[in-house]
């Protein structure tokens, strides 16, 4: 089953703030909801334990992930492989961190997502739908973190 969403989220802080924070892998990790346990390896490599429940179909999912902040390029990416209860879940989303001149932040952000195995076949539009709401709350996450912490990383 593949997914692919997109949607822009406002950050109440300047972009300065947003590079510092997407650079810190366990504040990015600590954005997914539901997540349990992080297990941070370096810059841009951690591993999560994120639980999961799409329909009656509910236990833990290990994700692999990688953040790939591109300053110069004004995007980050973030590369999220894994999968529980028999399923595979490869994620790809990135967002493009533009400034908008008034000390806020714009994330234009996509994501695309491939899932095998029975949460994919069980969940169905139920799994489009948690889906999209996990990847919304994630950058939804990011913005009130990065807000909150913006007057410290000045």
């Amino acid at each position: 089953m593949k997914l692919s969403y997109s949607g822009q989220e406002k950050v109440q802080a300047p972009p300065a703030a947003v590079w510092a924070f997407v650079q810190d892998p366990e504040r990015v990790a600590r954005c997914l909801p539901d997540v349990q346990e992080v297990v941070v390896h370096d810059q841009t490599h951690m591993d999560a334990t994120v639980q999961v429940g799409v329909g009656m179909v509910r236990g833990k999912f290990k994700f692999k992930i990688e953040v790939q902040p591109d300053e110069a390029q004004n995007r980050v990416n973030v590369k999220v492989q894994g999968g529980g209860l028999g399923s595979v879940v490869d994620l790809l989303a990135g967002a493009n961190v533009l400034d908008n001149g008034d000390g806020t932040t714009t994330l234009d952000w996509t994501g695309d997502a491939t899932m095998r195995g029975p949460v994919a076949t069980v969940g169905g539009r139920l799994l489009d739908a948690q889906a999209q709401k996990l990847i919304s709350k994630t950058f939804e996450n990011m913005s009130a973190h990065v807000g909150a912490s913006a007057g410290t990383i000045a």
